[in-house]
């Protein structure tokens, strides 16, 4: 692990600068104490670094799981029963692992997760309005209610911070900037990320601009960090979980629906860590979960948001030249002396910049070119993925996730319908001048195929000519060699031939479907 330090450790402080915003900033969209977001990218390094077998891949909390947080903490009433929840979750996490459960992620279409993504982006891209315009924390820009809306934004008008709304304008072009203009002119750029100087912008800004003028930020709409007078107030900053909660069925939901989550971002982020991992290193998925579930139990005990592998950050330890683990528990290392040693100068970075870091963060997210790709990949891959985006939205996460499955897998079960058999069909030039109709089943055809059967079956004319091909056929569900049945016996009433090709040779007009198709099918 010590082999790279003269790479990992200026991969290290690339990510803590890229990591310290974004902690924040998660914990504002969260709805948790900052101190929470700190707490959580420090045990996402350290703890979970240490113990997952991952070389780049970077932990801490993450966007996705900001609607979750966000909306449990308010149903439940009080942070200290959300912390529970946290380490429930982990706890299952860790079950999963044991139970080799890390290849779950591949059992979810893409179009479902991608509506996930896109769905949280959305809301965490509208969620950060009112800090972007200064606005009090209870305002909500967004209403069903178009009249509602419109009245807000009146409000809004009216109540808006123009220092608050300056320097969060300032903080995208800052970042839009560096991103798509300077970072391809000179390395320099690339080593230096676009947030840590939007943080610097905003830092100088609130020091140089009179709070009472106009352009002013007044202290509210600040970065509020404990700042301790010494190691043992530092340690009273710490959050512990209210455990009298733990009977409730509601936290055992939540502590699952954070489990469930974590564990499909975590798996996919690993996914994509080492695709870019430049030595295409495999990342051990199980040993992933009960690292990320050990670390979600530290981070739930003392105070934490719930982490995962994050993309973001992972990608921006690979471009840094990040060799091993080192790189992201050195971030962390530097997270921690940070809050130790220099919390008042955290606290002078505005909120606007954090919401700043969000929107850009939402808007990847949700960006209309993922709209437009999904629509020409056409309608199996869209209405999952719309679907979910719409349920996210307009209901929580878990229904979107929920409704999105549900059409993925109703698109596989109509293709299923269409594609039981291969028809092909032809007149003869013999003397009974019959059609002839080859029908070739396929590999595995179930009662999800009956009807489409049963109607290709019916719909045969008399006086013809039948050949049911099954040397494809491994699997035929017995609902399906009962149609078959029925339909010998109408057979003999229409006229119509039945030969049966099989490995084994061709048979005319069987007694009975159900024993042929049973002894073939085993001797095949």
């Amino acid at each position: 692990m010590f082999k790279h330090l003269n790479k990992d450790v200026p991969a290290s402080i690339v990510v803590f600068f890229v990591a310290l915003p974004l902690c924040l900033g998660i914990a504002l969209a969260s709805g948790a104490p900052l101190f929470s977001g700190v707490i959580a990218g420090i045990v996402g390094g350290i703890v979970v670094g240490a113990l997952s077998g991952s070389s780049l891949g970077v932990s801490g909390p993450a966007a996705g799981l900001a609607v979750i947080v966000l909306g449990a903490i308010a149903s439940l009433g009080k942070y200290e029963y959300f912390l529970v929840a946290v380490v429930i979750g982990g706890a299952i996490q860790i079950l999963l692992g044991f139970l080799k459960a890390g290849i779950i992620g591949y059992y979810f279409p893409s179009s479902v997760i991608k509506g996930m993504l896109a769905g949280i982006g959305i809301i965490i891209f509208l969620k950060q309005f009112s800090v972007a315009f200064g606005l009090p924390d209870e305002y909500n820009f967004f209403d069903y209610n178009i009249s509602v809306m419109l009245d807000n934004v009146v409000i809004a008008w009216n109540q808006l911070s123009v220092g608050t709304l300056t320097i969060t304008i300032l903080s995208i072009a800052i970042m839009l900037l560096w991103s798509n203009v300077l970072e391809k002119k000179h390395q320099i750029f690339k080593i230096i990320p676009g947030p840590l100087v939007a943080v610097v912008v905003g830092v100088l800004y609130k020091l140089f601009i009179d709070d009472a003028s106009l352009l002013g930020i007044s202290d509210s709409n600040l970065v509020s960090v404990p700042v301790p007078d010494n190691f043992s107030d530092f340690i009273g900053q710490f959050t512990f979980p209210d455990f009298s909660i733990i009977t409730s069925s509601e936290i055992w939901i939540v502590g699952l629906t954070l489990a469930i989550v974590a564990s499909l971002e975590t798996l996919l982020s690993v996914e994509a860590t080492d695709k870019l991992d430049p030595r295409k290193r495999v990342t051990p998925t199980n040993r992933e979960l009960l690292a990320q579930g050990t670390g979600n139990m530290v981070s739930g005990f003392i105070g934490g948001l719930p982490i995962t592998q994050v993309i973001v950050r992972s990608s921006a330890n690979i471009q840094s030249g990040g060799q091993t683990k080192l790189s992201t528990i050195l971030h962390a290392l530097w997270l921690l002396l940070a809050v130790v040693f220099i919390p008042n100068l955290l606290n002078l970075i505005p909120l606007a910049v954090l919401a700043g870091v969000l929107l850009i963060v939402g808007y990847k997210l949700a960006k209309p070119s993922l709209f437009i790709d999904l629509f020409k990949l056409g309608k199996t891959q869209f209405l999952p993925f719309i679907v979910t985006v719409l349920g996210i939205v307009i209901g929580d996460l878990l229904i979107g996730i929920g409704l999105g499955l549900a059409v993925g897998i109703t698109m596989v079960l109509i293709n299923s319908f269409k594609n039981s058999h291969f028809l092909h069909i032809k007149r003869t030039e013999g003397e009974d001048k019959n059609d002839v109709i080859n029908m070739t089943l396929a590999e595995e055809v179930t009662f999800f195929n009956k009807g489409t059967i049963l109607k290709t079956l019916n719909d045969i004319s008399r006086n013809t000519n039948l050949t049911i091909d099954i040397r494809k056929s491994k699997y035929l569900d017995y609902d399906v060699l009962e149609i078959l049945d029925d339909f010998s016996i109408k057979a003999k009433n229409r006229n119509i031939n039945i030969t049966i090709i099989s490995k084994l040779g061709e048979f005319e007009n069987p007694e009975k479907f159900d024993k042929f198709f049973n002894i073939n099918l085993k001797e095949d």
